[in-house]
C-alpha cells in the first residue's frame, strides 16, 4: 500500500471544493486506483484509553488524516492525550458542548492543546440536543444566539487563555452553517443527508473555500458483506437520533417528512424506542454507510467530491470499537 500525501492550503475556487481538507492521504489500491482515506471518529472508552492512543498512533502512521474526538468519552481529555502521541495529523473535538462549561475554561483548553499540537487542534463547538442539555441543569437559549455569543465569549477570553485554534460548529440546517461562515474556520455535520449536502455546500461562500474553510461530516459506518445485517446495525445507531426533535426536522427538509412523520406518530403513540421498521433503506443509505468493502470505500470517497471530508463512525458485527476501526483499516491495505 502506498500513500501520498498532499497540502491544500491553498486551494482555490469551486473547483477546489473536493479537496477542502488541509491534509489528506491518498492509498493506492490495487490496478492502481487512487482513493483518500477518511477521517476517524475516536473515543476514549474507559479502561481502554491506552489502546485507544496505541490506535491512533497506527492511524497516523497508515496515513489517515484527522482524529474527530466526540464528547462522549471527554473530548478535551483525549485531544490533550492525541496532542503528545501523534505528530503530524489533525485532530479537532467534534463535538464539545458549549453549555455546562465556561467559555474561558475551553478556551483555555483548547489554546492549551492547540500550543502543544503546534496547531494541529480545532475547536469543534455544539449546541448538543435539548434533553442532554437539561441533564446539565441549563436551560437552552436559541441555537443561533448562544452559539454566537458563546464564540464571542470565547475570543474576549484569549487575553487571558491564550490565542484560540480554528473553531468548527456542528451543523445540520442552513441558518448554522451561515453562522459558521461568519464566525468560524468551518463546520461538521453528524449523519447528514448526502443528496442534501450536495445542495448545502453550494451555499458556502467560494472566499471562505479559498481560505480552507473545513467541512466534514461524521458518518455512521458497518463494513460487511451482508448488507442487511450491517443495515440493521446502523439502524441502531441511528435509533437515539430519529427519537430528536431537530434531527427529525432537519431530514424533512432533506425530503424524509413520510418517515420522518411516522416515527413522531410512533412516539405520540407511546412507541419510543423500536423505529427500526419506520426507516427506509433510501434514508439510511443517504446518510449512513452500509456494505461491502467496495461500497464502504466509494461511499466515503464520493464526500470528498462534493468537498466535505468523510468521518468513518465506526460499528462492528463482531466487536467493538477497536475492531470496527480495525476493519476499516483492512480496507485500504
Amino acid at each position: 500500500m502506498i500513500f501520498r500525501f498532499w497540502s491544500l492550503a491553498g486551494a482555490r475556487g469551486r473547483h477546489d471544493l473536493a479537496k477542502l481538507a488541509r491534509y489528506t492521504a491518498q492509498v493506492v489500491l490495487g490496478y492502481g486506483q487512487v482513493m483518500p482515506l477518511p477521517a476517524l471518529s475516536l473515543i476514549a472508552s474507559p479502561t481502554k484509553r491506552l489502546q485507544i492512543l496505541e490506535l491512533a498512533e497506527l492511524a497516523e502512521r497508515s496515513g489517515f488524516p484527522a482524529l474527530a474526538c466526540p464528547t462522549l468519552g471527554n473530548a478535551f481529555g483525549l485531544c490533550a492525550s492525541l496532542a503528545h502521541v501523534t505528530h503530524e495529523m489533525r485532530f479537532f473535538t467534534s463535538i464539545q458542548g458549549i453549555y455546562g462549561a465556561s467559555a474561558s475554561d475551553i478556551g483555555s483548553l483548547a489554546s492549551h492543546i492547540a500550543e502543544v499540537s503546534q496547531g494541529r487542534f480545532a475547536l469543534g463547538l455544539g449546541v448538543s440536543h435539548e434533553a442532554m442539555v437539561k441533564r446539565l441543569g441549563v436551560t437552552m437559549g436559541p441555537p443561533l444566539s448562544d452559539m454566537k455569543n458563546f464564540v464571542e465569549a470565547l475570543h474576549a477570553a484569549e487575553r487571558f487563555g491564550g490565542p484560540l485554534p480554528p473553531i468548527y460548529l456542528a451543523t445540520l440546517r442552513d441558518q448554522m452553517l451561515n453562522l459558521a461562515t461568519e464566525i468560524g474556520q468551518g463546520a461538521l455535520w453528524a449523519n447528514a443527508s448526502f443528496t442534501h449536502s450536495v445542495q448545502q455546500v453550494q451555499k458556502v461562500p467560494a472566499d471562505k473555500i479559498a481560505e480552507g474553510f473545513y467541512l466534514a461530516n461524521m458518518i455512521p459506518t458497518v463494513i460487511a458483506d451482508d448488507k442487511a445485517t450491517a443495515r440493521a446495525a446502523n439502524r441502531a445507531t441511528m435509533a437515539v437520533y430519529v427519537r430528536l426533535p431537530n434531527y427529525r426536522n432537519y431530514w424533512k427538509a432533506c425530503g424524509y417528512i413520510e418517515e420522518m412523520e411516522s416515527i413522531e406518530a410512533a412516539i405520540a403513540s407511546g412507541n419510543n424506542k423500536d423505529h427500526s421498521a419506520l426507516m427506509s433503506d433510501t434514508w439510511l443509505d443517504d446518510c449512513t454507510l452500509s456494505g461491502s468493502a467496495n461500497e464502504v470505500r466509494e461511499g466515503l470517497d464520493r464526500w470528498y467530491d462534493i468537498g466535505i471530508q468523510p468521518i468513518a463512525v465506526m460499528s462492528s458485527l463482531s466487536g467493538g470499537q477497536i475492531k470496527a476501526i480495525g476493519e476499516l483499516f483492512d480496507i485500504y491495505r
